[in-house]
């Protein structure tokens, strides 16, 4: 996760997981020799709570001598762009990038640990997820230039609890972690304690495992896909990208989609908001359909099968 010399902004919202993440890396910054840096966000959603959280991490960055960067934003005024802990989530994460790029760093830690990585699993086994969602919350992920790691990804909730009660700290506690109303709260607070009693007391563990499991998987078939892909690519132009029909229909169902997903991230820099209607859409455009023939996507991309190759293109509007 750290080499000598990183620069490493830490995310940190106030709640005990980024509060025990800052501690912990300051304690091994000289071992590790790495710099520190605090970012927070004020998402206006808590009005004087908010406010309480960004004065203690302030605090927090004061008494360990880090530098810290913190802004407030709206988040509500985003909300047709989806779920309220999306754009949240979405709007955070363009600040960490702003930030380390602007001041040259380039590690980003996010304090999320074993039990969020079990509530992602189960939040996405039942929203339906193949292999690269259910890798859910990857300790190491390349986001264009930059790095995101977890580095308490392996780490129980209750044994950071017992961290911060043992350096005697305290973190703000979030009342909107209570509230129903987020899918990931009934995720934590109902289902996995009901799966805990009823069924497998280890609930967490093996929902971690199973993450861990096939995240290794999806690494290895991504390396295989990318010389795939390198092999039925013709022409790539920017949002523009072409593949030749016969050796892509050669390839095994699983491989097919997983060079097209590559080749939507190359044209898209993701494929979120891609789900497995849209992936039997190119499938059945590749086996069905006649030439000539186009199925438009989400985020303006559209797929035309012509007679000796597949076109990836962004739509102009």
């Amino acid at each position: 996760m750290f080499k000598k010399q990183d620069k490493v902004l830490v995310g940190v919202s106030g709640g005990p997981d980024s509060v025990a993440l800052i501690y912990v890396l300051n304690s091994l910054k000289k071992e590790l020799k790495i710099t520190l840096y605090i970012a927070h966000l004020n998402h206006m959603l808590r009005r004087s709570e908010a406010e309480r959280d960004m004065e203690f991490v302030k605090q927090i960055a004061k008494k360990l001598n880090i530098p810290c960067y913190c802004k407030s934003v709206n988040v509500v005024s985003f909300r047709k762009k989806g779920s309220l802990e999306e754009v949240s989530r979405n709007t955070r994460h363009k600040f960490f990038r702003d930030i380390a790029r602007k001041y040259s760093l380039n590690k980003i830690a996010l304090g999320h640990n074993r039990d969020d990585q079990a509530e992602t699993v189960l939040m996405r086994i039942i929203r339906g997820s193949g292999l690269y969602g259910l890798g859910a919350i990857r300790p190491v992920r390349l986001i264009g230039e930059l790095f995101f790691v977890r580095p308490l990804i392996e780490i129980l909730r209750k044994d950071i609890d017992s961290y911060l009660k043992r350096i005697k700290v305290k973190a703000c506690l979030d009342a909107s972690n209570l509230d129903p109303k987020f899918f990931r709260n009934r995720i934590r607070n109902r289902l996995i304690p009901f799966l805990e009693s009823d069924f497998n007391k280890s609930t967490r563990l093996s929902l971690a495992n199973l993450s861990e499991v096939i995240s290794f998987d999806y690494e290895y078939l991504t390396d295989v896909a990318r010389r795939q892909m390198k092999r039925v690519l013709i022409s790539n132009r920017g949002k523009r990208l072409s593949l030749d029909l016969k050796k892509l229909s050669k390839l095994h169902i699983s491989m097919q989609r997983m060079v097209l997903r590559l080749c939507i991230e190359r044209i898209l820099g993701t494929t979120r908001k891609f789900d497995y209607r849209h992936w039997r859409e190119i499938e059945d455009l590749l086996l069905n359909r006649i030439e000539g023939s186009i199925v438009d996507l989400p985020k303006s991309l559209s797929v035309r099968k012509d007679k000796d190759r597949l076109r990836l293109y962004t739509r102009k509007y």
